[in-house]
């Protein structure tokens, strides 16, 4: 049940639950992108920046917010769990859009992984 003086903050949960995956997923694969277009520059070469490691950050970082995103999602279900999705707002789209946030948190963060993974093993500009 939603407490009355805190709808504003279950509101602004959900919304970090609806969009905190696919923020951190897109963030992530944009700085993956940029990482190796630094390593292909030749004038990148003498920052000395280790792609992998950055790589590897750039994973955890947007695993952590998926995380934090999901658990965002959970908590507004719970507390909104006597609603129905079709009961009027707010309460019901914010039961509807956190049980949908719930489930694509879970596909974003398979797509930070598969997407960190990969690109550890990614190597742009070599020749075969």
């Amino acid at each position: 049940m939603i407490v009355a003086h805190a709808p504003r903050r279950i509101e602004l949960l959900q919304w970090f639950g609806l969009f905190g995956g696919a923020a951190a997923w897109t963030l992530q694969h944009l700085g993956i992108f940029a990482i190796a277009v630094a390593r292909c520059n030749p004038g990148s070469a003498r920052w000395g920046i280790d792609d992998q490691t950055w790589k590897l950050a750039l994973t955890i970082a947007a695993g952590v917010v998926a995380l934090a995103a999901e658990a965002a999602a959970v908590t507004t279900f719970l507390r909104t769990r006597d609603a129905g999705e079709d009961d009027p707002p707010p309460r019901g789209r914010l039961h509807f859009l956190s049980a949908c946030a719930s489930a694509g948190n879970v596909l974003f963060l398979g797509a930070i992984l598969l997407d960190g993974i990969g690109s550890l093993y990614w190597h742009p500009c070599t020749q075969a």
